[in-house]
């Protein structure tokens, strides 16, 4: 293998790591409506401010045996999984894209599917915030790929999905999970319609229909077991955004596959 692409997908996972960092306090701060930025990260039991060491990523959990250095208080393994997650992301996205404009395009759409997910599953919400942001910032990324309908734009700049697959995969994404809003009457919750259209607007029609698909199938598998296993009823409710937000990274990274499968099944 070429060193300079190993070199490479170690910075990716290094920044990966540092994302993580960073996820972790939107996912812990968001939902309580606390700024990002301020206060400075503290342990959430004794308050005393991290040091250096306890900020660096992955690798400060296990320097200090996942462990306060204050307090001597147990720290979450989600901390430092959460971080190993969203490296492998980075890396798992160069491998894939390579260094190209898609790579941070689809970034974004990961780092907001696991934010989003992570919160759900501790809230049950769906945060306006993070499906605006990630609205905005793909509408941004489309610009190019508008305007190299009537003029030659840099070929860097411009994503490999077409506008109107993105339009197409946020209008279906959206419609459909409306419909499944109104007649479960509540069983469908209006931030995972909103969360669908997000992930339309990125994977485009078809791979829309592919995470839908996934999405329901995962959740319905989940539900089954917790119900077999006499943990859920029927009348309890699932987050189903953590499984929608599954569905979209699969669909991105293996979704061709998936889907020539599908099609070779049918042939």
């Amino acid at each position: 293998m070429d060193l300079n692409y190993i070199l490479i997908a170690i910075i990716f996972f290094l920044f990966g790591l540092c994302f993580g960092s960073f996820l972790n306090v939107v996912v812990y701060r968001l939902p309580i409506k606390k700024s990002l930025s301020e206060p400075p990260s503290s342990c959430p039991s004794c308050e005393n401010r991290l040091g250096i060491v306890e900020l660096i990523p992955l690798l400060g959990y296990l320097l200090l045996r996942g462990r306060c250095r204050h307090c001597g208080i147990r720290i979450s393994a989600r901390y430092p999984m959460v971080e190993l997650a969203v490296g492998i992301l980075f890396v798992l996205s160069y491998a894939h894209f390579g260094l190209s404009i898609n790579t941070v395009f689809y970034l974004i759409l990961f780092f907001i599917l696991l934010a989003v997910a992570l919160i759900d599953l501790e809230h049950r919400i769906v945060p306006n915030t993070l499906v605006a942001y990630g609205l905005g910032a793909g509408i941004l990324f489309y610009i190019p790929a508008a305007a190299d309908l009537l003029l030659v734009m840099p070929s860097w700049l411009v994503v490999d999905r077409a506008v109107a697959d993105a339009a197409g995969g946020f209008l279906l994404g959206g419609a459909v999970m409306l419909v499944i809003l109104l007649v479960s009457r509540g069983g469908m919750g209006a931030g995972d319609m909103k969360l669908m259209a997000l992930i339309g607007l990125y994977v485009g029609l078809r791979g829309a229909a592919v995470v839908m698909l996934l999405g329901f199938f995962f959740g319905a598998v989940v539900g089954l077991t917790f119900m077999a296993l006499g943990k859920l009823t029927r009348k309890d409710a699932l987050p189903f955004a953590p499984y929608l937000s599954l569905a979209g990274l699969i669909q991105v990274l293996w979704g061709e596959q998936i889907w020539d499968w599908y099609m070779n099944l049918l042939n």
